[in-house]
C-alpha cells in the first residue's frame, strides 16, 4: 500500500533518497544539498510531498506543488514528479499528482499547470488521462552563463 505525506522536515532518509530519485529525473540538475532542501521545506510556496511503499517505508517518489500569487489570482504548478523505476507501474505517479491537486484546490488554486518533456512517454499518457490539457504554448527558458 502506498502512503503520501507532506514533508515538514529534512531527514538523512529523504536527502538519500533524493540522491536516488533525481537522477532518475533529470541530468541536468543535480539533487538538492540540504541547505537546499531545508531551504525548500521552509518555503511558503512550495509544498514537497513523497510516496512510501506503506507507514513508513522506503521513499519510492515524489513531487512538488508550487502555489504562488501574481496580479490575476493564484497559480499552481506541479514539479519534479518521479517515481523510482524500479516501483514505476502501481499508480504512485498519479497518487502523487493527486495529491498535489487535491492541494492546490484547497488553497484555492483555479487550475494547475505543469510540464513534461515528450519523451516521458508514460508520464504524459498519464498527465491526459488525468484531465491535463496539451496547452499549445510557447515555453521559454533563458539560461545564465558562468
Amino acid at each position: 500500500m502506498i502512503t503520501i505525506e507532506k514533508v515538514n522536515q529534512a531527514t538523512l532518509e529523504l536527502l538519500q533518497a533524493l540522491l536516488h530519485l533525481v537522477p532518475q529525473l533529470t541530468n541536468s540538475n543535480p539533487p538538492p544539498t540540504s541547505d537546499e532542501l531545508e531551504a525548500l521545506l521552509r518555503s511558503e510556496s512550495s509544498q514537497l510531498l513523497i510516496a512510501r511503499n506503506g507507514p513508513g517505508g522506503e521513499i519510492v517518489g515524489m513531487a512538488t506543488l508550487v502555489l504562488y500569487r501574481v496580479p490575476t489570482g493564484l497559480r499552481g504548478y506541479i514539479e519534479d514528479v518521479v517515481v523510482d523505476e524500479q516501483a514505476r507501474g502501481q499508480g504512485i505517479g498519479e497518487a502523487l499528482t493527486r495529491a498535489c491537486l487535491d492541494a492546490a484546490h484547497k488553497a484555492g488554486a483555479p487550475q494547475v499547470g505543469l510540464t513534461s518533456h515528450p519523451g516521458r512517454v508514460a508520464a504524459n499518457a498519464l498527465y491526459q488521462k488525468m484531465g491535463f490539457e496539451l496547452r499549445h504554448t510557447n515555453a521559454y527558458r533563458y539560461v545564465f552563463r558562468k
